[in-house]
């Protein structure tokens, strides 16, 4: 395959703005699309060298997987190496456990499909997680190693229908992404078959290079150029992604490999010493952002810095040409190290990155470093999260129990914590429960009857659960209905009219549960429980979620519940229970078991489940 320059500088043109975007550079809101840009360079060269390799009958599936293992492995496995002795050091067991486990997945070529299962209420913040950026190899490997497979066994019908079916697959996969981003947001975000599409637009590109050859077209390069800049500096996290949004930079980037012939202006630009310097660096460069990036804020506890972020974001370009001069330049030449040497150490590598991920995943990950406390609170957010997602399905659209007090409990997931905590209080067992339950990121507006942006940017449609015949028959058979939410200021004013709507209906049955949450971050709550500190009131007392629940209090009046007057005394707030010594809280708001069931105890101290059995 005869190289082209300006192919390397169009991976500094989809590095650089991927770096920017995540050191947290406003400009640069839709730098993201730098990844779709490398898939469909990947899918581009890999068809076009695999084509070349079947029609010259020299295609070798081993030799394939040999060559792809000697550009993608050393540096990677590098990289993971060197990220360990820091996390071991500065991560917290839950964040050292996320990281086990993301050191197996990413051997396994895996971890897309792990950074989606993670993802929800309890994953750890997205931007602690060293590896995270992995998810996009994890697809371009599940990519090299079916796709050539694919072409070798369909290659028999012939180049032309070789063609028009990776045509037909693409166009399967844009429609799926399309179909996914609105109901299936986050695998269609990390899985393959969402993302593929991109992969095989190279592809097709590589196949019309193949007949026709590189054409000098100036309007139409520039036309790719700008469709690529327009996504990186209009598109932002609110953009639906992978769908047709995607098209833009994705068909940006086939013009110019199909129009992008030497003698371009774009051609000519791309293929300047700076741009292809960091294109050739540009994979390491991509490898070491994120690690870098990660460890910075899960060291800091402020906003992040934008002169260390800038700092940090020349430091991954200095140690990738580090790891491309002297890592993946020497693996790549089997004259520097034989085929055998490459599986012995290939090998190596990833047994000894495996069997630590598996010792941190088994240890909760304290590798003995912490003491039973912090690797009991470690463990506590596997426990919660099957403890409060059990119990929510359990109850969700259940019929009540006909010949006990009917509890409905409605809201995000801190209903869920609620429900869990009256579970936990109902030592008579005189209780029958239902949830009603609504996703992240669109808070309570389940009862309001009009369209909102939320904080988030999500365009949150109000359902008017009271005109649904299926809530109303719920409402009509509850003894008792509860509201429980982590609720934001503009909820407050939004849900005013709702509120005053259920009570003057459901008169005293009718409650509400303010908001519990004491920190904004994981971090902080696991750093303060495991050091033994509390966090003083006068503190909390600053922050928006005790006003709000002020507020919540002056509208609900009698019928309100403030979770602080279990949680806080007037000096300090509960990470760790003084009875037991378990932890409450895992992430700032949500409950463990132990916190459910403290909060429970609370509750029936106070009266209101024994007011909930003989107050019908």
């Amino acid at each position: 395959m005869k190289y082209r320059t300006e192919i390397d500088g169009l991976r500094a043109l989809a590095v650089v703005p991927v770096i920017l975007f995540h050191a947290g550079f406003e400009l640069f809101s839709g730098g993201f699309v730098g990844v779709d840009v490398f898939f469909v360079i990947s899918g581009y060269l890999i068809t076009t060298i695999l084509v070349d390799d079947i029609e010259n009958n020299r295609f070798s599936i081993v030799n394939f997987y040999e060559r792809r293992a000697r550009r993608i492995l050393p540096a990677l496995f590098f990289v993971m190496l060197v990220c360990i002795p820091f996390a071991w050091m500065w991560m917290l067991p839950s964040q050292m456990k996320d990281f086990s486990q993301s050191l197996v997945a990413v051997s396994l070529f895996a971890s897309n499909i792990l950074f989606w299962k993670e993802s929800g209420y309890f994953a750890a913040a997205a931007e602690e997680k060293p590896l995270l950026h992995t998810w996009s190899l994890a697809v371009e490997e599940q990519y090299y190693v079916l796709f050539p497979i694919f072409l070798f066994l369909v290659w028999r019908f012939g180049k032309n229908r070789v063609f028009w079916m990776i045509v037909v697959f693409a166009a399967i996969s844009l429609a799926l992404s399309e179909w996914g981003w609105r109901n299936k947001a986050t695998a269609n975000f990390y899985l393959a078959p969402a993302r593929v599409w991109e992969l095989f637009a190279g592809s097709i590109a590589a196949f019309i290079v193949q007949k026709n050859g590189v054409q000098a077209n100036n309007s139409l390069s520039m036309l790719g150029l700008g469709a690529i800049l327009f996504a990186i500096f209009a598109y932002d996290e609110s953009t639906p992604f992978p769908s047709v949004y995607a098209l833009v930079p994705v068909v940006g980037v086939v013009l110019l490999v199909l129009f992008a012939e030497k003698e371009t202006l774009v051609a000519k630009l791309l293929s300047t010493k700076l741009f292809v310097g960091i294109g050739l660096i540009s994979y390491s460069a991509y490898l070491w952002h994120q690690p870098l990036f990660a460890f910075y804020k899960i060291l800091s506890f402020e906003l992040l810095n934008q002169v260390v972020m800038t700092i940090l974001s020349f430091v991954s370009l200095l140690l990738a040409y580090f790891s491309w001069r002297f890592i993946e330049r020497p693996f790549r030449k089997s004259g520097h190290l034989s085929t055998r040497n490459l599986i012995y150490v290939a090998g190596l590598s990833g047994t000894l990155l495996i069997s630590f991920g598996m010792l941190g995943h088994l240890t909760y990950g304290s590798f003995f470093r912490w003491d039973a406390d912090a690797k009991a609170l470690s463990a506590s957010r596997e426990q919660q999260e099957e403890f409060v997602f059990a119990n929510k399905h359990r109850f969700h659209a259940a019929d009540f129990d006909k010949e006990k007090t009917k509890v409905l409990v409605i809201g995000d997931s801190n209903s869920g914590d609620f429900l869990n905590a009256l579970i936990e209080s109902d030592v008579e067992n005189n209780l029958s429960y239902a949830s009603l339950t609504i996703g992240k990121g669109c808070g309570n507006l389940y009862i309001a009857t009009k369209t909102i942006e939320n904080m988030a940017g999500r365009s949150c449609l109000g359902h008017d659960y009271l005109a649904n015949e299926s809530t109303k028959d719920f409402l009509r058979k509850a003894d008792w209905v509860f509201l429980a939410n982590n609720w934001e200021d503009w909820e407050v004013e939004l849900m005013r009219e709702s509120i005053d709507k259920l009570q003057k209906e459901f008169g005293n049955k009718f409650w509400v549960v303010g908001t519990k949450q004491t920190m904004s971050t994981n971090f902080d709550v696991q750093y303060l429980a495991i050091t033994k500190q509390k966090i003083d009131v006068t503190t909390l007392e600053k922050t928006e979620s005790v006003k709000i629940n002020e507020s919540l209090s002056k509208i609900v009046g009698d019928f309100f519940i403030n979770p602080y007057e279990w949680l806080c005394t007037k000096e300090s707030c509960l990470f760790v229970s003084e009875a037991d010594g378990g932890v409450v809280q895992y992430d700032g708001f949500h409950l463990t078991k132990n916190g459910a069931r403290s909060f429970g105890k609370w509750l029936y101290a106070t009266g209101i489940p024994k007011f909930l059995i003989t107050n019908k």
